[in-house]
């Protein structure tokens, strides 16, 4: 096998494979200061009262409870364990190895394949998908605050974006590919260069970054270090199986509320954490996580709940619709000299709707034995492969969500339906086609091979862009052929469908739904930042809106 199908093997393997591990690992010793309230779901009575609950210590979940348990006591449950001690999480150079690490209970990354073939994965660690992610920092377009349903707070907004940016954004320091990147986005009309901003603008720039100058990462777990110790909880290892439902005696508003959850730790025991007089519970769960635990609670369409045998607490026949993820397209090349690590820096904004980025890994292999008689392998080699990859802004192509199982640590059955809409081929096309168009700058000469007769060409991992860039059946047919993800999913519990403008559930008292799983549209190039900025946000107003009635 010669390098570039080896390199393409590993990359598969890299994409696809999976490990099964059992028994309980216990918790690392104390390091930040939020480990000083995070425990076992083991350790956590079998029922307890509290003024907010919430579900999922991901992107959102981890500043929203921050924040709430300033002035409330405050419960967090995350089905996962936590990042610190875990030198592959931790380190931007186990990023690959991270999201190959699927499948066993403690595993950081839970692994799903959506039902159009395209593996996927989900966050499963204190800080969610943050703690899995590339890294790349960078605030909502503009137009998002417009399209999203909500009545925003800009100054709110700004100053809970801040909150997040003292925290855990750096700017990264560009190496070879990163500044080739850069001037090639340049080169092929991507402009102006802003520098350096965590501002969504229209042409090339400079990102933020959760990993800092050492390569160690940040998460919004560490946002937790903000919370107020007395008035907080963080259970790890807690699944939580349903939200619990009521009916009210309130002659005005819903007459169903939430005033609880249950939950099971890693040894199969049930916990009841309820709802204190005013409290809430909030799904911060994901994409994936907060429609499920809706459809599991008897939140969802009455006819689809009545097959399954749910009990129905409320009929909301949005519940896991309107479901998105941004199609990743692009191409992967072995360059003639080593590169330096690096994920993703740059971000070419287009005014075609796609955002370019790239990335470069350092992967190790090792070869075969020579021969049935030697046993021994070779010593693992090292190569670099570097991407070049774009992501439509949107999308409109809409899929949904179904329950593959009433337990709830099954992964739900997911439909994306990439492309469905021509406008968002249209968006692909456009933005592969800019792909082809760096390649044939300046900035990329330095990574082709030099062929016989003094002719250069790249060596491809996987599919190179079509020949006739211009012809658009083959560029469009390329997009549908290579699509991959670039784990941007939203949708699910989306706003003025399934939750109204704050957040609250459509019908049911006390719940709401916090994450990217109430996002019509992904909000630019990456949406950690503004997932983060919503935890905050929110919880300042709930914080706002309760002194007020007080």
């Amino acid at each position: 096998m010669d390098l570039l199908r080896l390199a393409a093997a590993i990359l598969v393997v890299l994409l696809s494979s999976s490990s099964v591990s059992h028994g309980a690992r216990p918790l690392p010793q104390p390091g930040p200061i939020y480990m000083r309230f995070v425990v076992n779901a083991t350790e956590m009575p079998s029922e307890d009262y509290y003024d907010y609950i919430v579900v999922g210590g991901g992107t959102t979940g981890c500043p929203l409870a921050a924040t709430l348990a300033q002035s409330y006591r405050v419960l967090l449950l995350e089905r996962g364990g936590v990042p610190y001690g875990r030198p592959n999480v931790m380190t931007q150079e186990g990023f690959l190895s991270t999201l190959t690490e699927v499948d066993t209970y403690d595993s950081p990354a839970q692994a799903f394949m959506s039902e159009d073939g395209v593996p996927n994965a989900r966050g499963r660690i204190l800080g969610g998908s943050s703690a899995i992610n590339a890294g790349f920092y960078s605030r909502a377009d503009p137009d998002f605050y417009l399209k999203s349903g909500v009545d925003w707070d800009l100054g709110l907004v700004n100053q809970s974006y801040e909150w997040v940016e003292k925290e855990i954004v750096f700017r990264p320091e560009l190496r070879n590919w990163q500044s080739a990147v850069r001037d090639g986005l340049l080169e092929a009309g991507v402009d102006p260069f802003h520098g350096f901003t965590l501002d969504h603008r229209v042409g090339t720039k400079i990102g933020g970054s959760t990993f800092d100058g050492a390569g160690r990462r940040h998460s919004s777990a560490d946002l937790l270090n903000n919370a107020n110790a007395a008035n907080i909880k963080v259970a790890v290892y807690a699944n939580v199986e349903r939200v619990l439902v009521a009916s009210t005696a309130q002659l005005a508003g819903p007459r169903q509320a939430a005033i609880g959850v249950v939950y099971r730790d890693r040894n199969g025991r049930y916990h009841h954490a309820m709802v204190r007089p005013n409290g809430e519970v909030l799904l911060s769960a994901g994409a994936i996580g907060s429609p499920q635990l809706l459809l599991l609670s008897g939140i969802g369409p009455r006819p689809y709940l009545s097959s399954w045998g749910i009990p129905v607490a409320y009929h909301l026949p949005y519940v896991g619709q309107y479901l998105y993820d941004n199609p990743r397209n692009g191409i992967s090349i072995v360059p003639p000299m080593p590169l330096d690590q690096s994920l993703i820096q740059v971000v070419g904004i287009t005014k075609v709707g796609a955002y370019l980025e790239a990335a470069s890994n350092v992967i190790p292999f090792s070869t075969p034995p020579r021969s049935v008689f030697i046993r021994t392998p070779s010593p693992p080699l090292y190569i670099t492969v570097a991407t070049l990859m774009e992501k439509i802004s949107g999308p409109t192509s809409a899929g949904s969500l179904r329950l593959a199982s009433t337990d709830v640590r099954v992964n739900p059955m997911v439909r994306f339906n990439y492309f469905s809409d021509p406008v968002d081929v249209e968006k692909c096309v456009n933005g592969t086609r800019k792909i082809g168009e760096i390649l044939r700058t300046r900035s990329m000469r330095d990574f082709m091979f030099r062929e016989w007769f003094g002719s250069t060409s790249f060596r491809f991992v996987g599919p190179p862009l079509p020949n006739d860039l211009s012809n658009y059946y083959q560029m469009a047919e390329f997009c549908r052929r290579t699509v991959s993800t670039i784990w941007h999913y939203h949708g699910g519990c989306v706003v003025g469908k399934v939750v109204d403008r704050s957040y609250r559930v459509i019908g049911i008292g006390s719940l709401r739904v916090v994450d990217g799983s109430t996002f019509a549209i992904s909000p630019g190039t990456n949406p950690q930042a503004t997932l983060m900025m919503l935890g905050r946000y929110l919880g300042l107003k709930m914080i706002r809106e309760r002194m007020r009635y007080r």
